[in-house]
């Protein structure tokens, strides 16, 4: 509704026009006139006004064609209308009241009537206004919903495949490498590509001859102690899980997410991971099995990326430097971390390794030289470990 309002007076009596303009112009209302139903209806269309006054006795179109019109055409947004009728007689207040009309005066017209019926019939039209607006409003949200609804199925569908690919992802990676995986172009990441990595393979001394001894959920408890205190240091020291099979245990640094200290990283883990199973191979010796822990760490070029075929990808890698790790860890005696010289060339400075000679390994042609990893160098400023204690009993 417009401020402030715009009234149409519609009467053929020249005076009453005058009465009506000056009464309602003087509280602020603005003012149109029309001399005839014909002059009426073509000014309540082109003009659109937010109040009517209509007399009903005219010539040409009465005031209830005029109201009928007005009111059967849809196009029209709601105008109140007042008729203003000489005619008191029930039956023609009626008839106008059917015609559309939505208030009626008598003449003579009571200024104060006027003045009362024309704020009432605005009120009116305000709210109807506003509903009108709130209604078109809640059009155009439901049609935004409707919009939403058509690719909701969608919507829902790239996510549920988003979750079982992330998924899938720590089945491999550490939480910190899912993140960065999922934040980037896994594409690109997880395509296949060359690298160098360092490799680390470990395993249980004795578990091939204790697995087809012991009961059957003997074996299983003791993986699911070993695979607890295992696992979760190669997701600490952000390894990616290459695969695992029984007691073995495949890892690799410096990629899908390259990372600046492959080797000081693997052989940190892996001196973790020896500390970690001496616990549980005195309490596996007290229960009668006697198992060991062996480590092989090698250094190299290698082929990777995601592997399988639809609904079961796995990330693999393929390469000597796998080859050589596993059969390093074959040849590793109980509480051995064997690794190559390449890997000792860079992690010299943080280690404590003693050479053991060449190793003749199964698929090399050559002996390969190897050392045993005796223990990680204190840091500066740590506690020297007592001497007293030796190395770990296996």
């Amino acid at each position: 509704m417009r401020s402030p309002p715009l009234i149409l007076i519609v009467d053929d009596n020249p005076t009453n026009l005058d009465i009506f303009e000056t009464r309602l112009t003087a509280h602020g209302y603005h003012v149109i006139t029309a001399g005839d139903g014909e002059a009426g209806l073509a000014l309540a269309r082109e003009r659109q006004p937010d109040l009517i006054l209509l007399d009903i006795m005219m010539p040409k179109l009465d005031g209830i064609e005029v109201c009928r019109r007005l009111k059967g055409d849809p196009a029209l947004p709601f105008m109140p209308i007042i008729l203003v009728t000489a005619k008191s007689d029930a039956a023609d207040v009626v008839a106008g009241l059917e015609a559309g009309g939505d208030e009626y005066l008598i003449k003579p017209v009571d200024h104060g009537a006027l003045v009362a019926r024309v704020k009432s019939m605005l009120r009116i039209k305000a709210l109807h206004d506003t509903t009108r607006e709130q209604a078109g409003q809640l059009e155009a949200e439901a049609a935004k919903l409707a919009a939403l609804n058509e690719t909701l199925e969608e919507r829902v569908a790239q996510q549920v495949e988003e979750l079982d690919r992330i998924g899938q992802l720590k089945q491999f990676f550490s939480p910190q490498l899912t993140d960065l995986i999922v934040s980037s172009d896994s594409d690109d990441l997880l395509a296949s590509h060359r690298r160098e990595i360092t490799a680390v393979f470990c395993d249980l001394r004795g578990f091939t001859a204790f697995a087809e001894a012991a009961e059957h959920e003997d074996v299983m408890r003791l993986l699911a102690e070993y695979h607890e205190k295992v696992g979760p240091l190669i997701f600490e020291y952000e390894a990616t899980l290459e695969h695992f099979a029984g007691d073995g245990l495949m890892a690799i640094f410096n990629d899908p997410v390259p990372c600046p200290d492959p080797a000081a990283r693997a052989v940190r883990m892996a001196v973790a991971m020896r500390d970690a199973v001496t616990g549980l191979a005195e309490s596996w010796r007290r229960r009668g099995h006697e198992l060991g822990f062996g480590v092989g760490i090698a250094l190299g070029y290698a082929t990777l990326g995601q592997i399988g075929f639809a609904g079961r990808f796995h990330y693999g890698a393929i390469g000597t430097v796998l080859n050589l790790a596993s059969r390093l860890c074959d040849s590793a005696e109980p509480g051995q971390i064997l690794i190559t010289p390449r890997v000792h060339v860079d992690v010299e400075a943080l280690v404590e390794a003693e050479p053991i000679g060449e190793l003749d390994l199964k698929g090399f042609r050559n002996p390969v030289p190897a050392l045993n990893l005796v223990a990680l160098k204190p840091t500066p400023g740590a506690r020297s470990p007592d001497p007293a204690k030796g190395r770990p009993a296996w």
